[in-house]
């Protein structure tokens, strides 16, 4: 599994919620890239158990528990990697949970639990190693994880889209801030059948795939498909790059271009009168091609969990 030389070799990164899924897949490319790894993982046995495959392979991890969304567990996943490892390089934030309904059905408690642990998830461990970095005067990379929930909307999913469009703007700013003192931030919007969204699809995808990974065909939706591209953005190489969305599955990596001003209407100096707008609006719609209804953006990705591959 681990290389003489990789991209991360002799780095420190932080891994949150690498239990299972897309984290599990990045702790073990990135230590397959060098990088000792922190496994931070809310599911104490998940956690030794990822880190214990790299340390089987000859590689250097930890587990480390606890609610990343908790400033001390957050400051603490720091505290770790310094102690452990000497140095903190890269942190790459995925820990999250589902709780899908829609707007009129979401409960309070639903609500709060997913922006918390996507949002507050996010912010906590970011603080964290951005106040080490400028204390410290060195460099980092930090790979956050939004969704096309959040970049397109997905119904069903008020709460995690607003959580994860958040990451996005988050992720952002945090480049800006970052800029002067070589810390970037990159956002992926992966795409993968993991433990949570597997079981949503019906028997007969999850058959015909099943039949096709035995026939040693390329299983596009693996979540360890989405690792090489975050194993990159946590190393030097990618130190030319920050404040970008990148999507991410199977052999694929595309660019998400952020929202952008693509029509305007202007009332020749004067401050407009409502009633004038429902007879100019309509122009915006016709000059930038936008559909002035609610409209399913998801069908504008380029690849989709139940289409053929």
């Amino acid at each position: 599994m681990l290389r003489r030389m990789g991209l991360l070799d002799g780095k420190v990164v932080i891994v949150t919620g690498a239990g299972r899924g897309i984290g599990r897949g990045e702790a073990l490319e990135c230590a397959a890239q060098g990088a000792a790894v922190v496994v931070a993982e809310f599911d104490k046995d998940a956690g030794e158990a990822v880190a214990g495959e790299i340390t089987e392979a000859g590689g250097r991890a930890v587990a480390a528990g606890g609610d990343v969304a908790d400033a001390a567990v957050a400051d603490s996943l720091v505290a770790t990697a310094v102690e452990r490892f000497g140095a903190l390089d890269a942190l790459v934030n995925n820990a999250g949970i589902l709780r899908d309904r829609t707007v009129a059905k979401l409960s309070d408690d639903d609500w709060d639990a997913v922006v918390r642990v996507h949002l507050r998830g996010h912010f906590m461990p970011t603080r964290a190693a951005v106040r080490y970095w400028r204390e410290a005067k060195r460099p980092g990379h930090v790979v956050h994880t939004s969704s096309t929930s959040g970049l397109l909307g997905n119904f069903g999913q008020g709460n995690y889209g607003a959580a994860k469009a958040g990451i996005a703007a988050f992720s952002t700013i945090v480049a800006m801030e970052g800029a002067r003192s070589g810390i970037t931030s990159n956002a992926i919007a992966p795409t993968a059948l993991t433990r949570m969204t597997l079981d949503l699809m019906p028997e007969e995808f999850r058959s015909r795939r099943e039949a096709s990974i035995e026939r040693g065909e390329f299983d596009f939706f693996a979540p360890e498909n989405v690792a090489p591209l975050v194993a990159f953005l946590c190393s030097d190489a990618s130190s030319h790059i920050s404040g970008k969305v990148f999507g991410v599955q199977g052999d694929s990596v595309e660019i998400f271009q952020p929202f952008t001003s693509v029509a305007e209407i202007k009332n020749h100096g004067k401050r407009w009168d409502p009633e004038d707008l429902p007879g100019r609006i309509d122009e915006l719609f016709d000059v930038a091609g936008v559909q002035p209804g609610a409209e399913n953006m998801m069908q504008r990705m380029r690849y989709q969990i139940l289409a053929e591959h």
